[in-house]
């Protein structure tokens, strides 16, 4: 996957695609799968906003119940069964315990009776060849087991617990990528830090965007028969553009935060209903709190999500003190043997989702639950389309049907989509288990077992073109050694790869070394030598570059209320 603004300024594409986060992937995925031209242009790095600021949870639809919502539920379900089978080194099962108090909506009985629903809408969900992908059956457990498996949780009402799976992604910063490197290997044109600034009009139609390559300053004009709006956060301020001329489609937004914090279970993600009041308007039945997730991450726990309103600029997000202590609030109040504390919080998690009002009640924001493919055409504004999402989970889904909907706005049939069965890039795995133990097996001389798991789960059947970057320090028997050489090995790999350009892109979105946390300052350093050597930078470039990782995450430091 290369960066070659020069192809996007000779072609004129099928569809251009503002935005690189995971929808916009999956559409780039979606579209050069049935054979489009297609070009994707990100104004950051891909996948760095709030694709990658999630729980890491794929969904499988259990909480649409209380809404009787069967339709997002078999959606959520299929998707996840799709991302199980198409990106096996990435996504894999969960299990998820639920303790119950009491008789009522968050009784044993209750629960039990939602978990057999819950199999049965989902029956097909182990049509996987590989059994380690497979969903079991939910369960209630006793108030003991449920003691046992939860040290410390509150007992008084107690009556058990309900346990069942879902599916985490091991790494929700690679998944956008490799939906890209697939599109990229049928012929995508993809690039970020290229930042759209206008679009490009003949009469009515949009015909392209005018853009800016952020490296350079240079502008561009891109050309394409249809642009698609996948800017997330930023569609308000792409459809400014028009001046006007698109008043139908507004996006409000919400402000959504989890924490990295020191682990408070160690196998199972655990979810508990906060003190605070929470009502869901739509539902049928009001559980009357909201629900916090804590699931293990990395050794840690990864812990969410709260919501205030957002009504400034994308741009100037800022999780703020205030924002985390409320959060450790809710969490040591809905689990009192958490007692976490602001040092407990490694690493802080802000993203911008859609909201559709404010709860009179409560001043939370209400959440936008419905996706939405806006065909500007309606407006007299024909080749250009906006995507709204709403979850991460059934992106693909949502691409499959936005490109259906291209084709039918060309007066064309679509082709048949079959994104939902073809691996992505690093997906080639018939059984995880068995392909990962033969990757053990066959480990080059000096690599511990530890880092060969981390090149599997992140790279999946591309792990050997990891290898391919290394540079002849194997033999060398020293540990260190030897991470350090891997390490070197993904950050070229980055670089002349994944189009890495910063740091930061390195850190965060390429390898799992800043998921958790920042890593320790020799890391950084080795880091930033390796990618000096490969992009020429000075010495006060590293310092700018292992500075600018460090800010990242000091934001949570901040006395801003």
């Amino acid at each position: 996957m290369k960066r070659n603004l020069l192809n996007l300024t000779r072609n004129t594409y099928d569809l251009l695609i503002i935005g690189g986060g995971i929808y916009g992937a999956c559409i780039a995925w979606e579209a050069s799968l049935r054979g489009l031209s297609v070009a994707l242009v990100e104004k950051g790095d891909f996948a760095s906003a709030t694709s990658a600021n999630s729980l890491k949870t794929i969904h499988g639809g259990l909480r649409y119940l209380q809404n009787a919502d069967f339709r997002r539920m078999r959606e959520s379900i299929r998707e996840r069964r799709t991302l199980l089978r198409i990106a096996p080194h990435l996504i894999h099962p969960l299990p998820v315990l639920i303790p119950t108090y009491g008789h009522g909506m968050k009784g044993k009985e209750a629960l039990s009776l939602a978990l057999a629903v819950n199999d049965m809408i989902s029956c097909d969900r182990n049509q996987l060849d590989d059994p380690q992908k497979h969903i079991p059956n939910g369960r209630v457990i006793s108030a003991q087991d449920c003691q046992q498996l939860l040290p410390g949780i509150p007992h008084q009402g107690l009556t058990g617990g309900a346990l069942f799976y879902d599916a985490q992604v091991y790494n929700s910063e690679r998944l956008p990528l490799s939906f890209l490197q697939s599109a990229a290997q049928v012929g995508a044109d993809v690039a970020n830090y290229v930042e759209g600034v206008d679009f490009l009009k003949e009469g009515n139609r949009i015909t392209g965007i005018k853009a800016k390559d952020i490296l350079t300053g240079d502008h561009l004009d891109i050309r394409a028969k249809t642009v698609i709006n996948t800017s997330g956060p930023w569609m308000n301020q792409v459809l400014g553009w028009l001046q006007g001329e698109s008043p139908s489609v507004n996006v409000p937004l919400a402000k959504a935060v989890n924490l990295v914090t020191r682990p408070l279970f160690q196998t199972y993600a655990v979810g508990i209903s906060s003190t605070n009041s929470y009502r869901d308007p739509n539902a049928i039945v009001n559980k009357g709190s909201r629900f916090l997730f804590i699931a293990p991450w990395r050794g840690k726990s990864i812990i969410g999500t709260s919501y205030t309103i957002w009504d400034e600029k994308p741009d100037d997000l800022q999780v703020t003190t205030a924002d985390i202590q409320d959060l450790l609030d809710q969490i040591n109040q809905a689990y009192p043997p958490a007692n976490l504390t602001p040092e407990d919080v490694d690493f802080v998690h802000g993203g911008l989702l859609p909201r559709t009002g404010v709860d009179s009640h409560t001043g939370e924001p209400l959440l936008e639950k419905q996706y939405h493919i806006h065909d500007h055409a309606r407006e007299g504004l024909p080749g250009l389309l906006s995507i709204i999402g709403v979850k991460y989970t059934t992106a693909r889904d949502v691409a499959e049907k936005a490109v259906d909907q291209l084709f039918k706005s060309w007066g064309q049939q679509p082709p048949q989509s079959v994104s939902d069965i073809t691996p992505i890039y690093g997906g080639e795995i018939e059984r995880f288990d068995t392909f990962l133990q033969t990757a053990l097996t066959n480990s080059p001389n000096g690599l511990t077992e530890e880092i060969m798991r981390r090149l599997v789960y992140n790279y999946g059947s591309a792990y050997p073109d990891i290898l391919e970057s290394l540079e002849g320090n194997l033999h060398q028997q020293q540990a260190p050694v030897d991470e350090l050489a891997i390490l070197k090995a993904e950050v070229i790999h980055a670089v002349r790869e994944e189009m890495a350009q910063t740091l930061s892109d390195v850190i965060f979105r390429r390898t799992e070394l800043g998921s958790a946390g920042v890593p320790e300052p020799h890391i950084l350093k080795y880091c930033a030598e390796t990618m000096a050597t490969e992009l020429g930078w000075s010495l006060t470039r590293i310092e700018q570059e292992i500075q600018a990782v460090k800010e990242v995450n000091q934001h949570r430091f901040l006395n801003v209320v």
